[in-house]
């Protein structure tokens, strides 16, 4: 969908209102370039075993495997028809073609490992272990009438055993595989023959191990060779070779170029390169994908993710590949943990691109997809995908897949929102970046107050393992004032995520000091801990390190460590954590600062930084630790560890405030305040990781805990790129006692209105509540005030209700808010029965024109402390004729409201 490049209405408006710096939008495509195809996988007929092979011709998709039958896709009408060994499909439908061929062998298991058609696109080479198709012996090696969908039973080399790989040019047939000879001539795993007659050309290229792939250059000059072999015509080239396509002679051989425990299971080429797919066995293998200039013959990028590639395809810029990749950390990528089947990079490097459509690990080998092909009809484009898994995407779906270039149907995830307000001039809202399969770039909108335009939009960068934390700051808010947020992600088709979950913040009237000391300081990360729902932990400081919640922590955990509206985080001790949402590097000097409280015997993690997420990472340090008795360890590494202990024990179930810091001076540990350790160390270990709360690996350091997880409450965790001097640590552990101010909503215990045109009739229990002027409606609210908490009085009060969705629920009259003096019920009361109501003012509310939107007045704090510990009752009035319409406590839309807000702090 195109996007406008002008200014939208919602930025203006959010510039106009004083929202602060809002950041344009890129246009964006229906889906984020290059990437050619959706996520979103079509219906497909399904096999009962392995495919192994894909090929393509005029809008069918040939597959070929180990397997004896077809069904219809899940949930799709039809019955299962035998196949053996081998499907056409309609590459648009995903549905069978009249093209029937059976793969047979007179003993063993037949098998079809690799297809290919010819560039005239009039007849499909089959190469596996068989003996005949549909009847006509053949061996191992087939020629198919495309058109007629028959053997060609003059094309008949005979091959001594499996054929694993096929190219084909107009005139020549290259195979390789496990065979010795081929029509009876000596040819050692690769061969060729004439594309026609199947005669055996004098093409000589023999390597001592099997075959497993091969490819010819655009040029049709070369041939590139991949598979097991350890030498090429006698030279050393382990598992990659090009060689003369005429006579097989070598033109460049790669001795160690591939780690002798791996092999090249696919090739394939574009205009300017050849990208190799990888598979090893054991440890330090190279499983993942190489990309040589076709001029140089020379590496271009490697991509060395673990986790066995299985095949490879280019196709307009974009090397798409097939494997089970699990661990890509060693390129910048997700760490070590589940298995991503089906990925995308660009032909000129290795940074991944927005297309994760995955599949299980199925059956056989449990290697998940193994070849892949795409076709072009006149409308479409498809990328089909076939191997052993037996889902995609999450649903049954076995052997075979496909995915469209158009249309775009995935809306992305919904986003992870959270907001606070650590001082009365702004709101800080932020949110985990949502997912979308197959578009990397989304565009983001926040609403307010349930309004239906967005104050703030902003596009975002997102894959699966990167997906940051976003975050505005709203400057057009009042202090004591509380908002409501939610945040939508659509995709560049214009699909749409749902709203996310509302998030409320209330201003406060003065900076709260912890904090304040917090981000004067430098912070760069800093956790607060009081979200209510799982599993994001949003970063307050600039820094924009969410963090992600890890087996279910117990959230929102009072007292917290400081003073002032603030939770902590509980830890079972077991396997509960959290870990920051980006890859990071620890500069030279840092600090790490947080609280915590336990009566822990087994120690643990409190905070430190690991090079994995959600598994045990293998590189930490920069850690705090508890020891069994209750001793807090700070420790890096530099080839042996180097720690400070301290001298005292802390599980005594009380808040401790800990920061550990290294610079050029050396390492430093404080407690409560207090220096208790130094070392003269200045280096660590250098790593990219992530930052851990709560638990990670601790295996063999000194005095290492019963467990590495911590069982215990955290809170206010920070990490700063500079060395915090003792002043600041001592700043810091008194400011978190210092009073601060408490917010404290309440909601209308009773409200209703009466209407002079039904004198007798009662509303008590209507969604709705009514203010006009002539002729008259009033509404009635009465709220249980909390008494003032000790120490402090009341500082603010605000009124806070919500418009309807009633088309004229808006008013452009000022609206007044008085004390009620006489008596009255919900349920009872009546115009005729209405209660006197004062004719002191004590708030105004003006401009509720918007629907359904939240609006309030302030109140005067001298007429409501009196009555704090009491019931309080309050009547909405008008002089004008311009009704206003609000929600009432009844209606699930109110969204808490009527309600007062009131802030107390010290006198």
């Amino acid at each position: 969908m195109r996007r406008s490049r002008r200014l939208s209405a919602a930025l203006v408006l959010s510039t106009a209102a004083g929202l602060g710096l809002v950041a344009l939008p890129q246009p964006a495509a229906a889906l984020t370039p290059p990437v050619a195809f959706t996520a979103d996988d079509l219906p497909t007929w399904q096999t009962n075993g392995i495919v192994w092979a894909l090929a393509e011709a005029h809008g069918t998709v040939f597959a070929g495997g180990t397997f004896s039958q077809v069904r219809p896709p899940e949930g799709g009408g039809g019955t299962a028809q035998n196949a053996v060994n081998f499907v056409a499909l309609d590459a648009a439908t995903g549905a069978p073609t009249s093209c029937t061929l059976s793969f047979t062998i007179g003993s063993g298991t037949a098998t079809v490992r690799a297809l290919a058609v010819s560039p005239d696109k009039k007849t499909l080479y089959a190469g596996g272990y068989f003996g005949a198709v549909n009847g006509t012996q053949v061996s191992s090696l087939a020629a198919i009438d495309i058109a007629t969908c028959t053997p060609k039973a003059n094309f008949h080399p005979s091959v001594s055993a499996t054929v694993r790989a096929l190219a084909v040019t107009d005139d020549t047939v290259y195979l390789g595989g496990d065979f010795s000879s081929v029509g009876g001539t000596a040819h050692a795993r690769y061969a060729a023959v004439d594309a026609t007659s199947g005669a055996v050309k004098p093409f000589q290229a023999d390597v001592d191990e099997p075959g497993r792939a091969v490819a010819v250059t655009p040029d049709g000059k070369n041939v590139v060779l991949g598979g097991d072999f350890f030498t090429v015509n006698g030279a050393n080239s382990h598992a990659l070779a090009v060689v003369d396509a005429t006579t097989g002679g070598n033109v460049r051989t790669y001795p160690g170029f591939i780690e002798t425990n791996s092999v090249v299971k696919s090739i394939d080429t574009d205009a300017t390169g050849f990208y190799t797919g990888n598979e090893g066995t054991g440890g330090g293998v190279f499983d993942g994908r190489i990309a040589l200039d076709l001029s140089t013959l020379d590496q271009r990028w490697r991509d060395t993710c673990l986790g066995a590639t299985q095949a490879v395809k280019s196709y307009e810029g974009v090397v798409y590949s097939a494997s089970h990749a699990h661990d890509c950390s060693s390129v910048g990528e997700f760490p070590d943990g589940r298995r991503h089947h089906l990925l995308a990079e660009p032909t000129t490097g290795t940074n991944k691109l927005g297309w994760f459509p995955d599949t299980n690990d199925g059956l056989g080998e449990g290697i998940g997809p193994r070849a892949m092909v795409i076709s072009e009809t006149s409308d479409n484009k498809y990328m089909w995908v076939g191997g052993e898994f037996t889902t995609v995407n999450g649903s049954p779906a076995q052997g075979l897949t496909h995915f469209a270039a158009s249309p775009d149907t995935g809306a992305p995830s919904v986003p992870s929102v959270s907001a606070e307000s650590v001082k009365p001039t702004e709101t800080h809202v932020r949110w985990r970046a949502a997912l979308d399969t197959d578009d990397t770039r989304l565009t983001y909108k926040v609403y307010r107050n349930g309004g239906a335009t967005p104050v703030y939009t902003v596009d975002g960068d997102s894959v699966e393992w990167s997906r940051p934390q976003l975050s505005f700051t709203d400057k057009g808010v009042t202090a004591g004032s509380t908002y409501t947020y939610r945040v939508t992600a659509t995709d560049g088709a214009g699909n749409t995520s749902a709203l996310s979950a509302a998030t409320t913040v209330t201003v406060p009237t003065s900076a709260q000091k912890y904090a304040a000391k917090v981000l004067d300081d430098g912070a760069t990360l800093y956790w607060r801990y009081d979200e209510s729902a799982t599993p994001f932990v949003g970063d307050t400081s600039p820094g924009d390190q969410s963090g992600i919640h890890l087996n279910g922590p117990s959230l929102r955990q009072t007292p917290a460590a400081v003073t002032g509206p603030s939770t902590a985080i509980g830890f079972d001790g077991t396997n509960q954590q959290v870990y920051s949402d980006k890859r990071t590097t620890v500069p030279s000097r840092y600090s790490i600062e947080t609280w915590f409280k336990t009566t822990t015997g087994r120690g643990g993690k409190l905070v430190g930084f690991g090079n994995n997420t959600t598994g045990s990472s293998s590189n930490y340090d920069k850690h705090v630790y508890m020891r069994n008795d209750g001793r807090l360890v700070f420790g890096v590494w530099t080839g042996t560890a180097r720690i400070i202990t301290s001298p005292d024990s802390y599980n005594d179930d009380a808040w401790h405030h800990v920061v550990a810091t290294q610079g050029d001076s050396g390492m430093a540990l404080y407690v409560d305040g207090d220096q208790v350790g130094t070392l003269g160390e200045t280096t660590n270990q250098s790593y990219s990781g992530y930052w851990h709360v709560g638990g990670d690996n601790l295996n063999a350091w000194p005095d290492q805990p019963s467990s590495n997880y911590f069982a215990g409450q955290i809170d206010e965790t920070a990490i700063y790129p500079s060395v915090l001097s003792a002043a600041q640590v001592q700043s810091h552990y008194t400011a978190a006692s210092a009073p601060a101010d408490s917010v404290q909503t309440v909601r209308a215990s009773d409200d209703t209105y009466v209407n002079a045109g039904a004198t007798g009739t009662n509303y008590g229990t209507s969604s709705s509540l009514a203010v006009r002027g002539s002729a008259a409606y009033e509404t009635y609210l009465r709220f249980d005030l909390p008494s003032a908490p000790a120490g402090t009085v009341l500082k603010s009060a605000r009124l806070a209700v919500k418009t309807t969705t009633l088309s004229s629920a808006g008013s452009t009259d000022d609206i007044s808010v008085r004390p009620v003096t006489g008596s009255w019920t919900e349920a009872g009361t009546t115009y005729a029965s209405r209660p006197a109501v004062s004719s002191t003012v004590v708030g105004t509310l003006s401009g509720a024109t918007d629907l359904s939107t939240v609006y309030s007045a302030t109140l005067d704090t001298a007429a409501l402390s009196p009555a704090l510990g009491g019931s309080y009752d309050l009547a909405l009035t008008s002089t004008g004729t311009d009704a206003l319409w609000l929600w009432s406590s009844e209606a699930s839309a109110a969204e808490n409201t009527p309600q007062l807000v009131l802030t107390f702090g010290a006198p």
